[in-house]
């Protein structure tokens, strides 16, 4: 299971981590569920800078919408049927915490892979972490990748 859009770089690096140390050659013996979780801004409206003239900007806005991610589980799902493993996926849209979790327990996976973001002490404390919170309160075990230190940027707004 994915958890959200950015670091999608990243993303595929824990996507080969896992057919690396999990999968091996085993590749009938899985099913690999991949959920991608879209974060609307927290005014709830993620394009607030942008100009609307027509209805077809609004239409294309909600185009956008959709595909966010799209490109990124289409390349989990092509590399799954290259290599001969079951997979399925899916986009939601909200709270990563809340929502993985909640997909956790509906579709009861035997494992949960997540990346870490590696963020510091201090924003760990005000932001939480989407790993630390699926450790805690998903219903299933749960790995969590960290990234290497010279990954993470100096600023957590690049991230």
């Amino acid at each position: 299971m994915k958890r959200r859009g950015r670091g999608r770089g990243r993303a595929k690096e824990r996507f080969d981590w896992a057919l690396q140390k999990i999968v091996r050659s085993n590749t009938s013996g899985f099913k690999l569920l991949f959920l991608h979780v879209q974060v609307p801004d927290e005014d709830g409206f993620d394009d607030m800078d942008s100009l609307y003239a027509s209805p077809e900007d609004f239409k294309n806005m909600k185009y956008r919408d959709r595909t966010r991610g799209l490109h990124l589980l289409e390349y989990f799902v092509n590399r799954c049927h290259e290599i001969g493993v079951a997979c399925e996926a899916w986009i939601k849209k909200g709270d990563p915490k809340e929502v993985i979790c909640h997909e956790v327990k509906r579709v009861q996976p035997d494992l949960l892979v997540v990346g870490s973001r590696g963020l510091g002490p201090f924003q760990r404390v005000f932001v939480g972490t989407v790993s630390e919170f699926c450790q805690k309160h998903a219903e299933c075990p749960v790995i969590s990748i960290k990234r290497r230190a010279d990954e993470t940027p100096q600023d957590p707004v690049d991230d």
